[in-house]
C-alpha cells in the first residue's frame, strides 16, 4: 500500500505524541515539554524529551530521534503499516483502500509541488524585471525592505493569458490546471489565472509551495484573487505564514492571527514572526484547531472597521463550541480605520505591542456583543439577553467549561441588572478584575424552598455547621485557596480548630507553596493537624456539592466559592445595614430611607443565597 505524504503529515498532526508514548513511559511536564528516562537505553537522570507542537521526541543522551510512527516501530517493535494502522484506527482516519493508482496519486502530488515551485520561481524572476516595475513601486510605497520580499518569496504576476503557461509548458496543461495555475473554461484553451497582479505563495508547514495569493496593481476587482481548492490547497485548513510563524510561535509563547498578506509582512518587518492570516475566508474550525496546536490561547487582530468586528465575533462562535481548559481565543480591536500595517508604520513595533495588552478573553468578546446588539431597556429584552447567553454556553461542548460559561454570564448579568446596576455599567474593566465583594453588587439566585435546618441560617452569625462545611470544603478542594485566600484571611469561624486549619492554608497560598494533589494534606499534616482535618471530611453532615464524593469537580469549586462569598459579604451587609438604621433614627429625610431599604433587600438576598447551599441534594 503506497501512503501519500499528505496522509501520512494528517497522521502526525492529529496524534498527540505525550499521549501515545505516555501510555508505555513516565512523563513529566518540564516547561512546554515532557522528560522521562529514556525508553531506548538505561539512564538515571532524564534526558529524554517529548515535544507535542514539533511532533517529535528526542533523547539527548543516545540521539534517539523520531514521531509517533517511529515511536511505535522502535520502542514496540512493530511493522511500518501495523504502526500506522494502529494510529490511524486511534486518529479516526480511514487508511487509503488498497489502490493501484495510488502510487499515481502520489506522484502527481509531487508534480503539483514541482509546478507550484516552478511558477512561485519564475512569479519572483517577473518582479525583479522591467514587468514588475509597477509591483515594486507599490511594495516600496508599502515599505516592504527587499529582505522581506525574499523571505516571502513575494513574486509578479505580468498582464498577460499565456506567459506562465509558456513558461512552465514542461509540466503540461493538465497539471498546470490542477495546481490551480490555469484556468479551462468550457473546453477552451487555458489561460493564465493570475495577471497584473502582485504575488504571494502560501506555503504549507513544512515550507512547500502549494497556492498563490494575488493583489491587483490597479483598481480593478477582485483586489485579492487565491488558489482554487486543489489536491494540495485546501483554503479552509491552511494558515499565510504558517511555515515560518510555527517555529517563532514556541520562542514567543504566542501566535497572532491578522486579516491578510500584508498585515502579516508588515508584522515581520517589526519583528513579530509569530503572525498568520486566513486565506480570502472567515477563519474556520480546522485553522483554529491548528492554532490550538501552537499555543493554548492565540490571539485574533482584527480591523477596527465594521467588517473586522464582525470577522472578530464570526470567529468567537466558530471557536466557542470547541474551547475548554487549555483552548481559547484572546481578541485585540484596532483603531477604528486602522489595520497592523497602519499601526506598525504610525508607531513601530511598541504601538502593536500596546494594542496587545488591550487583548479581551473570548468571553469578553461574547459578552460585549450580545449587549450590544439591542437596547436592554424592558424586562422582554433582558430576557431575551439572558436566553441568548444561556445559549450561546450551551454550545460548549466541555461540559466544564460550558458550566463556567454560564455561571459566568449570570454573575455579569445580576452585576448589570442588580440592586445597583450604574455603578457597575460604568465599569469597564474586565469582570474578574474588578474589586470582589463590593456593596450593591450581590448576585440574587432564584428563589428554593427551603429546610427548617437552612432557614436557622438567617437568624445572624455564623452557622457553625456552615463553618465547618466550607472548611472541609477547603481541604477537599485546596486549589481554591489562591483565588480566596485574602477574603477568607479576616473571616471569623467562631472555633479555634477551623480557624487553625483555615490560617495554615492561607499561609501556604499567600507564601506561594502548592496546595494541588497532596500538597495541602502534606501542609496540614505538618502543622499537625491532618487527623483533624481529615475527620472533618468524614463527620461533616452537610449535603453540600462540592463534599459529595460523587460531585462534578467544576461544580464542587463553584458551590464553595459561592459559599465563600457568602460568608464574606453577609457581615458586611450587615454592618452597613445596622449603620443605616442608626442614620434613619437621626432623620428621616427619603434618602436615609431608601438606603436602609435597599441595604435590607440586600441583607434578604445574601440570606436567601447562603439557605439556598444549604438545601440537601435533589430538593
Amino acid at each position: 500500500m503506497s501512503l501519500s505524504p499528505q496522509f501520512l503529515d494528517e497522521l502526525r498532526h492529529r496524534t498527540l505524541l505525550s499521549g501515545l508514548i505516555g501510555r508505555t513511559v513516565k512523563l513529566q511536564k518540564a516547561g512546554r515539554e515532557y522528560r522521562a528516562c529514556c525508553p531506548f537505553h538505561d539512564e538515571k537522570t532524564p534526558s529524554f524529551y517529548v515535544n507535542d507542537d514539533k511532533g517529535f521526541y528526542h533523547c539527548f543522551g543516545c540521539s534517539a530521534h523520531g514521531d509517533a510512527i517511529k515511536f511505535l516501530t522502535e520502542a514496540k517493535g512493530m511493522p511500518f503499516m501495523d504502526a500506522v494502522k494502529e494510529l490511524a484506527h486511534a486518529a479516526g482516519l480511514e487508511l487509503p483502500a488498497p489502490d493501484p493508482r495510488s502510487a499515481e496519486r502520489a506522484e502527481r502530488a509531487t508534480g503539483l509541488v514541482a509546478a507550484s515551485e516552478a511558477a512561485r520561481t519564475w512569479f519572483a524572476e517577473q518582479l525583479q524585471g522591467i514587468a514588475g516595475a509597477e509591483a515594486r513601486a507599490y511594495l516600496g510605497r508599502r515599505r516592504v525592505p527587499d529582505a522581506l520580499v525574499k523571505a516571502f518569496g513575494l513574486g509578479f504576476a505580468p498582464d498577460s493569458r499565456g506567459k506562465l503557461k509558456a513558461a512552465l509548458a514542461s509540466f503540461g496543461n493538465e497539471t498546470l490546471i490542477e495546481a490551480g495555475l490555469l484556468i479551462l473554461v468550457d473546453e477552451k484553451e487555458p489561460y493564465d489565472r493570475f495577471r497584473g497582479r502582485l504575488i504571494f505563495p502560501v506555503r504549507d508547514a513544512r515550507g512547500r509551495t502549494i497556492a498563490f495569493g494575488g493583489r491587483i496593481l490597479d483598481s480593478g476587482e477582485p483586489k485579492y484573487l487565491n488558489s482554487p481548492d486543489t489536491p494540495l490547497f485546501d483554503k479552509g485548513r491552511t494558515l499565510y505564514n504558517l511555515d515560518r510563524a510555527g517555529p517563532a510561535s514556541r520562542k514567543a509563547d504566542r501566535v497572532i492571527v491578522v486579516e491578510g498578506y500584508m498585515d502579516v509582512i508588515a508584522l515581520a518587518g517589526a519583528g513579530i514572526d509569530e503572525a498568520v492570516a486566513p486565506l480570502g475566508t472567515a477563519l474556520t474550525e480546522a485553522q483554529i484547531e491548528r492554532l490550538w496546536r501552537l499555543v493554548p490561547v492565540p490571539i485574533l487582530c482584527f480591523d477596527g472597521d465594521k467588517a473586522g468586528q464582525k470577522a472578530a465575533i464570526r470567529a468567537a462562535l466558530r471557536a466557542l463550541p470547541l474551547v475548554a481548559p487549555d483552548r481559547s481565543l484572546r481578541f485585540v480591536t484596532l483603531p477604528n480605520g486602522q489595520d497592523p500595517d497602519d499601526l506598525i508604520k504610525a508607531g513601530g513595533r511598541a504601538a502593536f505591542e500596546t494594542a496587545l495588552l488591550g487583548a479581551i478573553p473570548l468571553v469578553d468578546l461574547i459578552w460585549r456583543s450580545e449587549q450590544d446588539a439591542t437596547a436592554l431597556d424592558t424586562p422582554e429584552t433582558r430576557a431575551g439577553f439572558r436566553r441568548r447567553l444561556a445559549e450561546l454556553a450551551g454550545m460548549i461542548a466541555d461540559k466544564g467549561t460550558a458550566d463556567e460559561y454560564k455561571l459566568e454570564f449570570r454573575r455579569r448579568f445580576d452585576a448589570l441588572f442588580g440592586s445597583a446596576p450604574a455603578r457597575q455599567h460604568n465599569d469597564e474593566r474586565p469582570f474578574r478584575e474588578r474589586p470582589p465583594f463590593r456593596r450593591g453588587e450581590f448576585r440574587k439566585p432564584p428563589p428554593r424552598p427551603t429546610t427548617a435546618g437552612a432557614r436557622s441560617i438567617g437568624k445572624g452569625g455564623v452557622d457553625p455547621m456552615f463553618a465547618r462545611a466550607v472548611i472541609a470544603g477547603l481541604v477537599l478542594h485546596p486549589g481554591i485557596m489562591p483565588a480566596h485566600a485574602e477574603a477568607l484571611a479576616e473571616l471569623p469561624l467562631g472555633d479555634p480548630v477551623l480557624e487553625r486549619i483555615r490560617d495554615t492554608l492561607v499561609d501556604a497560598a499567600f507564601t506561594g507553596r502548592s496546595l494541588e494533589g497532596d500538597g495541602a494534606h502534606s501542609i496540614l499534616a505538618n502543622a499537625g493537624l491532618g487527623p483533624v482535618a481529615d475527620e472533618l471530611c468524614r463527620t461533616n453532615g452537610l449535603a453540600f456539592s462540592f463534599l459529595r464524593s460523587d460531585a462534578d469537580p467544576s461544580r464542587a469549586t463553584r458551590d464553595l466559592g459561592e459559599a465563600i462569598d457568602v460568608l464574606v459579604t453577609r457581615p458586611l451587609i450587615e454592618q452597613a445595614l445596622a449603620d443605616a438604621t442608626r442614620r434613619l433614627g437621626t432623620t428621616t429625610d427619603e434618602a436615609s430611607f431608601a438606603e436602609q431599604q435597599r441595604l435590607t433587600r440586600e441583607k434578604q438576598d445574601v440570606e436567601r443565597r447562603l439557605m439556598d447551599l444549604m438545601q440537601p441534594e435533589g430538593e
